[in-house]
C-alpha cells in the first residue's frame, strides 16, 4: 500500500455523481450497494444491467431505444451492443443550445476564442449543411491534419453529424508520419491549417499539408483553416479551399442528425505506430459515447458547472475524450502549444485565469515540474481546481506526492489508463475514494479487469499481465482493412482466447483494491528470468536531483539478458562514478540486486510518442540489432541516433 494522500469530504462523497449513480441504481434494481467496490462487482457481474443503467443516467438521446443491451457476452470480440438502438454521436455532444460558453481557445501566440453552445450548435450546422452538399454521407472517411483548434473540434462533430467517419492527426506528425495514418483510410475530406505556435515560433505546415493531400488519390476537398497568417497561400494545396469560404452562408440551417446504429463507425483511431505502420481502430459511435460518458460523469465527476482543461493534440485518444465533455455541458478550454511556453508556469496560469476546475495532463509534464522544482500551488491562485486527472505514462508514487506538496493539498487526484485501443480506460478514479501514492485507484466500472500470472492465472499483491476477461461497449469493431478479423485477434486474443490482453504489467493490490503500473508487458526486463517492470527503476532513480529523465532496456547478453539503464540529466551535473555509484546503491537498497543495470550511460535524450510515453521497445530493438521500422512516430526521432551511435561500444563490453 502506498501512503495515504486524500480522503474525500463527506461533503465532497454526497455531491458526487458517483454518489447519484448508487442511488439510481438500487432503485432501478432493488438493490442495497453502499460502496464502489460493491457497485463494481454488480458492473462486472451483471455487466447488461450495468450498461442499461448507464445509458439511462447519462441521458443517452436515440431516435429508437434499442432492443438488447448485449447479445452474447461469450462472444469475445464479436458481441454486440444495444442492438436496435438508432442514434447519432454528433447529436448527444450537442444537446445544449444556450449560451453557456463551451470552448474557450487559448493559443501560446496569444490569440483566444471563445464560443457558446449556441454558437457552437449554429457553427456545426453551417459545416455540415456544406459537407452533405459536396456529397459526404453516412460511411465517408473525413479526415483533419489539424492543430487543437475550435474548428478541428467543430469539423469532427459536423462529420459524425452526418455519419461520417472521422479521424485525425496534429500538425506536429511530420508528412509522411500523417500519411501513414491517413493514407490507408482514403478519406474524402481533409481538414487543415496554414500553419502553427510552437515555442514562440510560427510554422508553416501547407507543404506538408500539400505532401498529404497530393498523396492520397481519394481526396475530393482540402478545406484550409486560417490561423498562422491571414491570406496564406493553398495554392499548392490539391482541391483546396479557404475554410470560411466553405462554409454556408446561411446563417442558422437546422443540423439533419442521422440515425445510425449504435455500432455504426464513427472513429478511426491510430496505434502508436512504434513497431510498424500504424493500426487503424475502427470504433462506433455509441460505443464510444456510452464509454466517454461513464468516465466523465461518474470517474471524472464532471457536472455542467465545470470547467475542464486537458493538454492534448488531435493525434490523442484524450482530445476524442475531452471533447465528449460537451454531452454534460461544461466549459472546455482548448490549448494549442507548448504546455512550458512562455515559462514552466503557463498552464497553472491558465488554470487561474480560467477558473479551471478539472485540468488534465501527462506523467511527463508531472515530471517536468518535478525536475524544476516548480511550485505552480504558491504561485498561482488554484482555489477552482478540485481535480487532476493524469495519463499518458506511468506516474511513480513520488509523482503523486509532489501534486499534493506542490500543486494542492486538497484535490482529486485522478491517475487513469487505458489505451486508444478501447477509446477509454481499464484503470480509473473515482472522488468518493481515498488517493494512496503510486496506485490508480481502482478498475473502471464494467471493465472486468484481471492481472494474470505467468501461467495465466489471476492474482493478486503480484506483478502480472492487465487482462480483461470481457467486452466492453468501446472496443474496436475491427482493424481497418483486415476483413478476416485475424490482425485484430493477433493483436489482442494470441495469448489468452476470449480474453482480451492489453500488454500492461500491474499489480493489484488486495488491501486496498489499487492498481500499480510498472510499464509496457513487451518492455519489461528479464535479468535471469525474473521479471522487473521498468517503472520500478524510474522511481528510484528519478527521485535523484542530478536525473531529469531515464530509460532502461534490456540487452541480450551471453545467453542472459542484461539492463542498460540511460539517464538524461539535469543541467550542470556531470554523470561521475561516483553518481553511478549512487544510482547502483540507490536501486539495491530500495528494489533489490536485480534492478541494479549492468552498464548505466548517459545520453541527450530520451525517445517519446506524440502521446508523451517513453518508447523503451525502439531503443531495445536498435541495442538487440534490430531494426526500428517507423521512426516519424515518435515526436523526437532524432533522439535514436544516440542508441545507434553507441551500439558497437555496447557490444564490446
Amino acid at each position: 500500500m502506498g501512503n495515504l494522500l486524500w480522503t474525500p469530504s463527506q461533503k465532497r462523497v454526497n455531491q458526487a455523481n458517483m454518489t447519484r449513480f448508487i442511488g439510481f441504481v438500487n432503485d432501478k434494481y432493488a438493490l442495497k450497494i453502499n460502496s464502489y467496490d460493491e457497485l463494481y462487482d454488480w458492473s462486472i457481474e451483471q455487466l447488461g444491467e450495468f450498461w442499461a443503467a448507464m445509458w439511462e443516467f447519462a441521458g443517452i438521446r436515440a431516435s429508437h431505444r434499442y432492443d438488447t443491451v448485449v447479445d452474447d457476452l461469450s462472444r469475445f470480440p464479436g458481441a454486440k451492443w444495444f442492438r436496435g438502438a438508432r442514434l447519432n454521436f454528433a447529436e448527444n455532444l450537442l444537446r445544449y443550445r444556450d449560451n453557456h460558453i463551451a470552448f474557450v481557445f487559448r493559443g501560446e501566440n496569444k490569440k483566444s476564442d471563445r464560443i457558446t453552445y449556441a454558437e457552437l450548435y449554429n457553427s456545426v450546422a453551417r459545416l455540415a449543411k456544406s459537407l452533405r452538399g459536396i456529397g459526404i454521407k453516412s460511411g465517408d472517411r473525413v479526415a483533419a491534419y489539424m492543430p487543437n483548434l475550435m474548428e478541428t473540434a467543430i469539423a469532427m462533430l459536423a462529420s459524425t453529424s452526418i455519419g461520417a467517419i472521422w479521424s485525425s492527426c496534429a500538425t506536429d506528425l511530420g508528412a509522411q508520419a500523417a500519411l501513414d495514418r491517413l493514407g490507408q483510410i482514403e478519406p474524402k475530406v481533409l481538414f487543415t491549417v496554414d500553419g502553427y505556435f510552437y515555442k514562440g515560433k510560427a510554422f508553416d505546415s501547407l507543404a506538408n499539408a500539400a505532401q498529404v493531400a497530393s498523396a492520397i488519390p481519394s481526396l475530393e476537398k482540402v478545406i484550409v483553416v486560417r490561423y498562422v497568417t491571414d491570406k496564406p497561400d493553398i495554392k499548392s494545396v490539391p482541391q483546396s479551399i479557404y475554410y470560411d469560404q466553405f462554409l454556408a452562408a446561411e446563417k442558422q440551417p437546422e443540423i439533419q442528425f442521422e440515425q445510425l446504429p449504435f455500432d455504426h463507425p464513427s472513429f478511426i483511431m491510430f496505434s502508436s505506430g512504434t513497431t510498424g505502420k500504424p493500426k487503424c481502430l475502427v470504433q462506433s459511435g455509441g460505443g464510444v459515447l456510452i464509454n466517454h460518458l461513464k468516465e466523465l460523469i461518474l470517474h471524472t465527476d464532471l457536472k455542467r458547472d465545470d470547467k475542464i482543461f486537458y493538454i492534448t493534440t488531435c493525434s490523442w485518444m484524450m482530445w476524442n475524450w475531452l471533447l465528449s465533455s460537451l454531452a454534460v455541458g461544461p466549459t472546455i478550454t482548448l490549448y494549442d502549444g507548448n504546455p512550458t511556453y512562455p515559462d514552466p508556469y503557463a498552464m497553472w496560469k491558465l488554470v487561474q485565469d480560467e477558473k479551471i476546475t478539472i485540468f488534465g495532463t501527462s506523467a511527463s509534464y508531472i515530471n517536468y515540474l518535478k525536475s524544476q522544482g516548480l511550485n505552480p500551488g504558491k504561485e498561482y491562485d488554484l482555489s477552482s481546481l478540485r481535480e487532476i486527472s493524469q495519463t499518458g505514462s506511468i506516474l511513480a508514487a513520488e509523482g503523486f506526492e509532489y501534486v499534493y506538496n506542490a500543486i494542492k493539498k486538497d484535490l482529486h487526484f485522478n491517475s487513469i489508463s487505458g489505451g486508444t485501443d478501447i477509446n477509454g480506460c481499464f484503470a480509473q478514479g473515482s472522488p468518493t475514494l481515498p488517493v494512496f501514492s503510486g496506485e490508480l485507484q481502482r478498475a473502471a466500472l464494467g471493465m472486468k479487469v484481471k492481472c494474470y500470472d505467468e501461467k495465466g492465472k489471476p492474482v493478486q499483491d503480484e506483478m502480472g499481465e492487465l487482462v480483461c476477461e470481457a467486452p466492453s461497449p468501446s472496443m474496436p469493431l475491427y482493424f481497418w482493412n483486415d476483413p478476416t478479423g485475424e490482425k485484430y485477434k493477433e493483436t489482442y486474443f494470441n495469448i489468452y482466447p476470449n480474453v482480451w490482453r492489453h500488454g500492461d504489467f500491474i499489480t493489484i493490490h488486495s488491501d486496498t483494491r489499487g492498481i500499480t503500473f510498472y510499464g509496457r508487458s513487451d518492455a519489461i526486463l528479464k535479468p535471469s528470468g525474473v521479471r522487473i517492470g521498468t517503472s520500478e527503476i524510474y522511481r528510484e532513480v528519478e527521485k535523484l536531483e542530478a536525473i531529469a529523465d531515464c530509460l532502461a532496456v534490456g540487452q541480450n547478453w551471453k545467453g542472459e539478458q542484461r539492463i542498460i539503464l540511460f539517464v538524461k540529466l539535469v543541467d550542470g551535473f556531470a554523470l561521475t562514478e561516483e553518481l553511478k555509484d549512487k544510482i547502483r546503491k540507490t536501486l539495491r537498497d530500495n528494489a533489490s540486486p536485480r534492478h541494479v543495470p549492468a552498464i548505466i550511460l548517459e545520453t541527450p535524450d530520451i525517445p517519446y510518442t506524440f502521446n508523451m510515453k517513453k518508447v523503451e521497445v525502439a531503443v531495445t530493438n536498435i541495442i538487440n540489432g534490430k531494426p526500428v521500422s517507423n521512426r516519424d512516430a515518435l515526436v523526437n526521432p532524432e533522439s535514436l541516433d544516440y542508441y545507434e551511435s553507441i551500439l558497437p561500444r555496447l557490444n564490446r563490453e
